[in-house]
């Protein structure tokens, strides 16, 4: 069931079988969530550390108006919240964008690999700073790209994401959020989102069919949305 967290800290080192196994230990049981359920609120000081396992999830900030600000993806192989181990309280809510296995780490245990096992902490810190480099590059691509380099972007970004955790097939994966899903997360109205993706098709860039998107053209979509993966600071990256 760790499998994908495994991938994931793979691309920073190589876990021995033993270090694979105290996490395995410290994992207590998996759990369901449905499509739209909150996993954490914001204000909450959670007693468990999730990890997903299957599904995707965001994280985002409820404003008082109602609207909602979403700044990242989560999908299989991502750690909702290891910086619970250290801080009083979460700062932002995730919700699941899709029906979701999750997996519980109690926090003392997080807190017991954090302290005793300097690798998988190493590791796991790892994880907190690509996610802090994600934001950065979110915010760049939402403050500074136009419409069509954006949603491009964001392909580019989960398409080496999902490799990671193995949950993509060369230039392919599940896509499961809808046209106004993903207008909402990238600031987008649905008619706009709509058009972009239009566009993208009749320049052959990607195609977008029954939830799953197929990138047809790596380099051009790259060039296009100006993705560099360096950010992500893995190892062994396709570019």
């Amino acid at each position: 069931m760790i499998e994908a967290l495994v991938n994931k800290l793979s691309y920073y080192m190589t876990l021995s079988n033993e270090e694979k196994q105290v996490l395995v230990k410290a994992a207590t049981r998996s759990f369901h969530v449905d499509k739209g359920e909150v996993i954490i609120n914001e204000g909450e000081r959670p007693d468990y550390v999730y990890l997903i396992v299957k599904g995707w999830a965001c994280r985002y900030k409820l404003l008082k108006n109602g609207d909602v600000c979403i700044m990242t993806y989560l999908i299989p192989g991502d750690p909702c919240d290891v910086h619970i181990t250290i801080l009083d309280v979460m700062d932002h809510s995730i919700r699941a964008l899709t029906p979701m296995t999750l997996i519980m780490f109690p926090a003392d245990e997080m807190r017991n690999i954090m302290e005793n096992h300097y690798r998988l902490a190493r590791a796991l810190f790892w994880s907190i700073l690509v996610d802090e480099a994600i934001l950065r590059e979110w915010l760049v691509n939402m403050g500074t790209r136009p419409a069509g380099p954006r949603l491009a972007h964001v392909f580019c970004e989960m398409l080496i994401r999902l490799r990671i955790a193995g949950c993509a097939e060369d230039h392919s994966f599940e896509f499961p959020l809808t046209q106004a899903e993903l207008g909402e997360s990238m600031g987008l109205t649905p008619v706009h989102t709509n058009r972009v993706l239009r566009k993208l098709r009749q320049e052959g860039l990607v195609s977008l069919e029954k939830k799953r998107l197929t990138i047809l053209d790596w380099e051009r979509l790259k060039q296009f949305s100006q993705f560099d993966p360096i950010y992500l600071h893995c190892q062994n990256l396709p570019r």
